[in-house]
């Protein structure tokens, strides 16, 4: 886009708080967000750096959503350069995202709390602190009935489930309650998230009242904290703690830069004594005053999904006051101490900062030396296929964020029973595209893919990626020369390089992690099989190669099953009784 076109667009955007991103194709180069959105945006006609103005030339159009506050707007920009990682911001490399709840595009429609809503839904938030929005929603359900059930348990329901009977949903899958009184309710609970508390706090209320007067004293409790949740959902929070307690959660950061990266290093202390240390990675932002944007992007982003400290003490201020005001209204003391046991606190921050921007981890090197367009290669995925002559096959995918194994980001894959390494590589690498891009994986998009095998398997997952159209890059580690295997080329580097001993903890985890699911897979094939009498090894080998799993012989029927060889009608029969 040119500065005309910035222009243009930018008269036809709202003068509201909210969200604007720069996109070219489908692709979201750059998310920020503004108190005024057409004012914002108008200011791109002349960049403030060769870094914004290549990103400006590279957009093909620029989408916005409006929010009700400058707080949401703040809340929101972190949630998308979380899910979209833009290669023009400053990124946090790790996934967490502030929660949301929606109201599903359905008839009747499900209530929930997400991370990533649906494109038809009716979303409210975001929000700082999930647990309260889970006491909100709960209380939303006992009073007005909302389900929480998927649409395929709604559609099959033929009487009403625990949810029902425990008061959560008013059963609207078999007309319990007519689908115009359900409207009705989804119409209070609308009206509560557009900021009427009193739709629910009064009747909250009125619960705990009868409740006490009842002498129901641990119910009546119950309700009290679930109201004070209610009461303080659409607060601005707590008033700072005191800066001379040591009986308080306190977060203390350090930036180094290096280059075109940056690292936060962040020490946890309570009641005075330190408990905690991590470092973070970020790219570092071009301008004078890029400390303060790390922090300013940091903050917004680390506290996604953790819990608010009752103070921070930083190195210097964030250059955006509008993160300092959202940590202070949601209680958090926010400080750049100038002396004394704090400012040595600081001090120690930064040094662990520099310790670690110094230090060469293999994660940089890696980006260079296989031209990736990441500074860091922060977040790689691993894949591995194991079988036994074509038996129990199944896939792994395993993460590691910045150098480490990140569990919560594992995934496995039962895949058709056949004996081709090719195909079934194919199969796992598509069914992880396809998630991707239906939205139906939770993770954020790799900076790299690294395929367990040589040549043969690195083609069968790049023709699965041109397939889905997911444009991620993939290598392959050959184990026994250790080649690093691209589509253009080849690679032998040196035994002890960083770089390569990152891909080797890659795709060592994922060949462990696909061997156990095998294994776990086999032996309860064998277990369920071998339980039956008549069948041994070589037919239980017989029937798997027939019917391909333990599911499709269980489906076979009698006739089917003795057409294999060594099994016959009381054999057959055996089978149907015991799978």
């Amino acid at each position: 886009m040119d500065a005309d076109a910035v222009r243009t667009r930018a008269g036809e955007l709202p003068t509201d708080p909210g969200v604007y991103q720069f996109i070219a194709g489908d692709t979201v180069l750059y998310v920020g967000k503004a108190v005024d959105i057409r004012a914002r945006v108008r200011s791109y006609a002349d960049p403030r750096s060769q870094r914004i103005a290549r990103m400006v030339e590279n957009a093909a159009r620029i989408d916005f959503a409006v929010t009700d506050t400058e707080t949401q707007a703040l809340l929101l920009e972190a949630n998308l350069i979380k899910r979209h990682q833009p290669r023009y911001n400053v990124r946090l490399k790790d996934d967490k995202s502030y929660p949301l709840v929606q109201l599903t595009n359905h008839a009747v429609p499900r209530i929930e709390v997400t991370r990533d809503p649906a494109d038809s839904a009716t979303v409210f938030g975001p929000f700082t602190d999930k647990t309260r929005v889970e006491v909100v929603v709960k209380a939303l359900r006992e009073t007005y009935g909302l389900r929480g059930c998927s649409d395929h348990k709604y559609a099959n329901r033929s009487r009403p489930c625990l949810d029902y009977e425990m008061g959560l949903c008013t059963a609207p899958c078999t007309g319990e309650i007519s689908e115009a009184d359900y409207a009705a309710d989804v119409k209070a609970v609308t009206r509560f998230f557009e900021g009427e508390t009193g739709v629910l706090t009064d009747p909250l209320r009125r619960e705990m009242e009868s409740a006490s007067q009842h002498a129901e004293f641990e119910r009546a409790a119950n309700l009290r904290d679930m109201l004070e949740a209610v009461e303080s959902f659409h607060g601005a929070g707590e008033e700072a703690v005191s800066a001379h307690s040591d009986d308080r959660a306190v977060d203390v950061l350090g930036v180094a830069l290096r280059g075109d990266s940056a690292t936060v290093a962040r020490l946890h202390a309570e009641r005075g004594q330190l408990v905690d240390r991590t470092r973070h990675h970020l790219d570092a932002p071009e301008g004078e005053d890029r400390t303060a944007a790390v922090l300013s992007a940091f903050l917004t982003q680390f506290y996604a999904e953790r819990e608010f400290p009752d103070a921070v003490l930083l190195s210097e201020r964030p250059d955006d006051e509008d993160v300092v005001s959202w940590l202070e209204g949601e209680g958090v003391g926010v400080r750049v101490p100038g002396a004394g046991r704090e400012a040595k606190l600081v001090e120690l921050a930064l040094k662990n900062a520099r310790r670690r921007a110094g230090r060469d981890d293999g994660l940089a090197t890696l980006a260079r030396e296989l031209q990736l367009d990441v500074r860091r290669v922060s977040r790689i995925e691993g894949f591995d296929v194991s079988h036994a002559q074509g038996t129990a096959v199944v896939g792994s995918d395993v993460c590691f964020v910045d150098g480490k194994s990140d569990t919560s980001g594992y995934r496995r894959r039962r895949l058709p029973e056949r004996n081709d390494d090719y195909a079934n590589m194919h199969e796992l690498i598509r069914w992880r595209a396809t998630r991707a891009l239906e939205g139906r994986d939770d993770r954020p998009d790799p900076d790299l893919l690294l395929i367990d095998g040589g040549k043969g398997q690195l083609n069968a997952a790049l023709d699965a990626l041109e397939e889905t159209g997911w444009d991620v890059p993939a290598v392959a580690l050959a184990k026994e020369e250790e080649l690093v295997i691209t589509p253009d080329r080849t690679f032998n580097w040196d035994s002890n390089a960083p770089h390569l001993h990152v891909l080797q903890r890659v795709r060592d985890e994922a060949h462990r992690f696909a061997v156990q699911y095998h294994q776990t897979l086999r032996d309860e094939v064998k277990t369920v099989l071998d339980d039956v009498p008549g069948v041994g090894p070589k037919t239980r080998r017989a029937l798997l190669t027939r019917f391909g799993s333990v599911e499709g012989i269980r489906d076979a029927s009698i006739a089917d099953l003795t057409d294999v060889p060594g099994v016959g009608e009381k054999t057959a029969a055996a089978l149907k009784q015991r799978l």
